[in-house]
């Protein structure tokens, strides 16, 4: 029997506090989720934002001005940073994890995606834990990402997983604003649904991640339609991708 294989992407605003500084508990936990899945056969690969978090929190401030140089920099530091977290986190349930980075060039037909599946299908068939991220250290403009939704929704599709949860900050797709007494939780929402009214637009600071609602909904419906349920949750949220899996009426679920 084949193995059941998941996506998993953790934003920015999951792993920090409100300082911006990592927060290894949530890491851990993710991590605890990952190992009891692991021992269910179902095989999770991770897309991990934070690497320019992790770098800000070594570096402070920097000299350099561009924006985009600045990301460069950041996340050159904070790679090896997060991955150091998630290496000592899944060598304590004696799991073994490796990294992927990929810029979008990197998914078109042909040499290049032909390379990442032998990559992840050689990673998965070990048993190791693949974490994925935009290789933000050389990624040109024209080849970045919208944001890690984007990847994790080209990954699900390239390791034909059975499922991508995007894990957020917010307990799913509202109404209105999540804080209003009279917004709602949608549970469900079907591919043709006008949902995109309901979102609020938000202001990120630097480091932060890229995509906010309006790119996840956009993300979760294009990756539904490809018959890869897709779920936004709060990743805060403890035991959500086990609840999830288990069928509870958690985060809000995208549908073909």
């Amino acid at each position: 029997m084949e193995k059941k294989r998941i996506v998993v992407k953790v934003g920015s605003n999951v792993m920090t506090n409100k300082d911006n500084r990592i927060l290894v508990p949530v890491l851990k936990n993710l991590v605890k989720q990952i190992a009891t899945l692991y021992e269910e056969d179902i095989m999770v690969v991770l897309v991990s934002s934070g690497s320019a978090i992790a770098g800000m929190e070594v570096l402070g401030d920097i000299s350099v001005q561009d924006e985009s140089k600045r990301r460069q920099v950041f996340s050159s530091v904070g790679q090896p940073r997060m991955m150091r977290h998630y290496y000592s986190l899944f060598h304590d349930y004696g799991m073994r994890c490796g990294q992927v980075l990929a810029t979008k060039r990197d998914f078109s037909p042909g040499v290049h995606r032909e390379n990442m599946i032998n990559c992840y299908e050689s990673l998965l068939s070990e048993g190791i834990i693949p974490i994925a991220n935009e290789d933000d250290a050389v990624s040109v403009t024209m080849s970045m990402f919208s944001d890690n939704d984007e990847l994790a929704s080209l990954v699900a599709e390239l390791i034909k997983a059975d499922c991508l949860i995007i894990l957020s900050d917010t307990e799913g797709l509202y109404t209105g604003h999540p804080d209003h007494d009279d917004s709602k939780k949608l549970n469900k929402v079907d591919g043709d649904e006008d949902v995109e009214k309901y979102v609020q637009v938000s202001e990120k600071g630097e480091g932060e991640g890229r995509g906010g609602m309006e790119s996840k909904i956009r993300i979760a419906k294009e990756t539904a339609a490809k018959n890869i349920p897709t779920y936004i949750a709060n990743g805060k949220r403890r035991n959500v991708i086990l609840d999830i899996l288990a069928g509870k009426a958690v985060g809000t679920k995208f549908t073909a």
